[in-house]
């Protein structure tokens, strides 16, 4: 009995175990032929869907779209310490996270853009447009307290610098 008639009435277990002691690699599957598709120019991330009675109000900044980031329109957090060897780039991130999340709960429906904060040396910067719906007064004190707890979680000084506007129509620059 010859060494392939061997092979072929042995187990497949058998087999490998034979080709492992004689040091035979094993043969290569077959080549698998690749299958490509048309690419789709279609962007879509980043842009607002259009409704049926356009009546959607969208400010110039959320008009724009994503490609045009930098020409424009900016972005909406300034800070350098994503750059290579910069340092704190995850706490810088989440901080402005956290900034937002406080500015959008204690100015509630009251902010009509995009919160911009900007980081310059030690200082942290946060401006807006914010409706006028409320009383000056009330107004101040929310300046006051934003910017104090912000300055004592964030361990350093936070300015707020606001623009205000009388109706929300104020800010809109088309309908989708």
């Amino acid at each position: 009995m010859s060494f392939i008639e061997s092979t072929v009435t042995m187990s497949y277990g058998k087999v490998s175990r034979l080709l492992k002691v004689l040091r035979i690699a094993p043969p290569e599957p077959p080549c698998r032929p690749i299958h490509l598709t048309a690419a789709c120019s279609k962007v879509s991330s980043g842009r607002y869907k259009v409704t049926r009675s356009k009546n959607k109000p969208l400010t110039y900044e959320q008009a724009n779209p994503p490609h045009y980031l930098f020409v424009r329109k900016g972005f909406n957090s300034f800070n350098t310490s994503n750059l290579k060897d910069g340092v704190r780039p995850s706490e810088s991130a989440m901080e402005d996270m956290f900034i937002r999340k406080f500015i959008s709960g204690t100015w509630h429906n009251m902010f009509l853009s995009e919160v911009i904060i900007k980081r310059q040396l030690n200082m942290i910067r946060i401006s807006g447009i914010v409706v006028r719906n409320i009383l000056p007064r009330k107004m101040y004190f929310l300046i006051g307290y934003t910017e104090e707890m912000l300055t004592n979680w964030l361990q350093c000084p936070v300015k707020l610098e606001l623009q205000t506007t009388d109706s929300r129509e104020d800010v809109v620059f088309k309908y989708i």
